[in-house]
């Protein structure tokens, strides 16, 4: 199989003129790092981790650091991963010190017998494993303080819900070998509830993966892709012969017109095939594929490299 991977820094309503390029870049990074783990004949799942742990460790993008900020000023993160092998998955909701939630959720995957573990369990276990905390505040970034102050005095805050606080990163990959892999990683939403989760860590919602379908990683309002299943149903159109453009239009506009939620989603197949959707005013996104880079923020914003 020719390897693929794609990645996206999450549904947005607006990206200001001066940080477009730095998003941009990030992607690019991100894509580039999973897409030479494959070509070096590593596998899907080390792809999607790592690309992941990029954009966590970019204060530019809503994961890690540079994740939003609960009501009271904290960092709250979820994360997922899925090996399309065997089903097998991993997840972590509420983590507070922890620089890579997506390592986290791995090792969760690969070291229980579950597939979930959550807020005190999950940092009790991440201590078990020697993953490294980090103090908290070492997550907070500078804009997110900004952005956490100016949503506490906005009027109808959660009305706007749906539209806004879009972001998420996520990463689909195909290996040599013919497996696929997801992972998605997330802060949430601004001004949330202590103790909110939403779609991100949840398997079939935040995204899904089987090497007999493909992989999907989704973004945008988790409480209506939640209530949709987004990754499976998309999935599921997958299987009933629906192209993977045809899929995600279906289930973004199904979760559009039933609960007005916008979002995205990056999908793989089986075949190799891969597709970028989204119904937000914008998604970053990176794609590799047979040594291509496709790019691009907006909807007719698209750039194709060659990577070296």
């Amino acid at each position: 199989m020719n390897p693929v991977v794609v990645v996206h820094g999450g549904g947005a309503s607006h990206i200001s003129k001066d940080r477009k390029e730095r998003v941009r870049q990030g992607i690019i990074r991100a894509a580039t790092v999973g897409y030479n783990i494959l070509r070096e004949g590593g596998s899907a799942v080390d792809a999607v981790e790592s690309a992941v742990a990029v954009l966590e460790d970019d204060p530019e993008f809503n994961a890690g650091c540079g994740s939003v900020l609960n009501v009271n000023g904290e960092v709250e993160m979820d994360a997922s991963i899925m090996n399309g092998k065997d089903l097998s998955a991993g997840a972590v909701s509420a983590v507070r010190c922890v620089a890579n939630p997506i390592k986290l959720a791995r090792l969760v995957m690969e070291k229980t017998p579950h597939c979930f573990l959550t807020d005190q369990g999950a940092a009790k276990f991440a201590a078990a494993m020697g993953v490294p905390e980090v103090p908290g505040k070492q997550l907070v970034t500078e804009r997110n303080i900004k952005r956490l102050e100016k949503e506490k005095h906005e009027k109808d805050a959660q009305k706007l819900d749906c539209q806004k606080n879009l972001g998420t990163v996520g990463a689909v990959a195909l290996d040599c070998r013919g497996n696929v892999a997801y992972a998605t990683s997330t802060g949430g939403i601004v001004n949330k509830m202590v103790g909110r989760v939403g779609d991100t860590p949840c398997i079939g919602s935040g995204g899904y993966a089987d090497n007999d379908i493909g992989a999907i990683s989704t973004t945008g309002h988790g409480e209506s892709i939640m209530k949709v299943n987004l990754a499976r149903l998309a999935l599921f159109h997958v299987e009933q012969g629906k192209t993977l453009e045809e899929a995600a239009d279906i289930s973004l506009g199904y979760m559009k017109s039933r609960l007005k939620g916008l979002g995205g989603v990056i999908l793989v197949s089986k075949a190799g095939d891969w597709a970028v959707k989204w119904t937000s005013a914008s998604m970053p996104w990176a794609a590799v594929k047979n040594c291509k880079l496709h790019s691009g923020i907006d909807l007719d914003d698209t750039s194709v490299t060659d990577l070296p």
